[in-house]
């Protein structure tokens, strides 16, 4: 290609906002996605990985390590891709509660922050051959028993655990008599709730759509401080409970890359942010788009981990 041809496709990329990936960057991005197939870490990392073929990527490969709210695969992650500059995590919300609640031997700030991508809030389901047919219902039988209502989600120290304990907390019941399930990840989490094994469940909105949809589940609550555009179910406050929680995944890289490699990694995943496949994908999965990057996702990261923390003392988590 002519300098002047290359100098113009550069200043085009830039002026539609598109950052090309530098050649190594490009080369192959691995992703540890640190939890079980068919989940919302699952799915996230997965449609980045497609956008980042879009944006440029040579090849995008997964590896799916589930448990103990991530920190498996966040052991694995720090261990084996230490200076590796095209290596990436999903991660989120999840994984802070699972280290608060876990003291794992490795933590996230030993790695490298990129970014923060979506937020979503959760929806509480019930199969559909419940006998519950409301949240009413359930925080009836809860009042009554608290240890008859099983709460299926993610693990310990999930948004859905917190969410419940918080629930529990706001109807009266201790939160520490809540008999809450983890599961390692959203299939294991679909299966029960489907299965009859857990009373309720609840994860990002996304996650249970299709079951929702074909009447397999019915929705009774979303945490999220109003209705969620186009889902006609009613919020944990409308029905007189105040709580309100969201989620938030992003992506970490390897520990020990530099600050040039970083910045490097940072406009690869703001290129792949901007690609239609991309958009596809939070439309398709209702998923509210939320970049962060820099200094001021480190400082939502450290305000976060805070702010989880003190959530979990007052619900009596830890």
């Amino acid at each position: 290609m002519r300098r002047d041809t290359f100098l113009k496709s550069i200043a085009a990329l830039m002026a539609a906002g598109v950052y090309p990936m530098s050649a190594q960057a490009a080369a192959n991005i691995k992703m540890m996605i640190p939890a079980n197939p068919g989940g919302g870490w699952d799915g996230t990392g997965r449609a980045l990985g497609s956008a980042l073929r879009e944006a440029g990527a040579a090849s995008v490969t997964y590896e799916n390590k589930g448990g103990a709210a991530g920190v498996i695969g966040l052991a694995q992650f720090y261990n084996s891709t230490k200076g590796d500059e095209n290596a990436l995590m999903v991660m989120g919300a999840v994984m802070l509660g699972g280290i608060i609640t876990g003291k794992p031997p490795v933590s996230i700030d030993q790695l490298t922050p990129i970014a923060r991508l979506t937020t979503e809030y959760n929806v509480f389901v019930l199969p559909s051959n419940s006998p519950y047919k409301s949240m009413a219902d359930v925080v009836a039988q809860l009042k009554k028993d608290p240890g008859s209502i099983k709460w299926g989600g993610g693990s310990r120290g999930s948004t859905e655990h917190i969410a419940a304990a918080q629930i529990a907390q706001a109807v009266g019941v201790p939160a520490a008599k809540i008999n809450y399930v983890p599961f390692r990840g959203g299939g294991e989490a679909t299966a029960a709730i489907l299965g009859g094994n857990v009373t309720i469940g609840g994860s990002g909105y996304s996650e249970f759509q299709q079951y929702i949809e074909s009447g397999k589940m019915k929705p009774i609550a979303v945490t999220s401080g109003q209705r969620l555009k186009g889902i006609n179910v009613p919020t944990l406050k409308e029905q007189g409970i105040d709580v309100e929680i969201g989620n938030w995944r992003g992506v970490f890289g390897a520990a020990g890359i530099t600050q040039a490699q970083r910045d490097a990694l940072t406009q690869t995943v703001i290129a792949a942010t901007k690609t239609k496949v991309w958009a596809e994908a939070l439309e398709k999965n209702g998923w509210n788009p939320a970049l962060l990057t820099g200094k001021a996702f480190d400082t939502f990261v450290d305000r976060d981990f805070a702010t989880l923390r003190a959530t979990m003392v007052r619900a009596g988590m830890i």
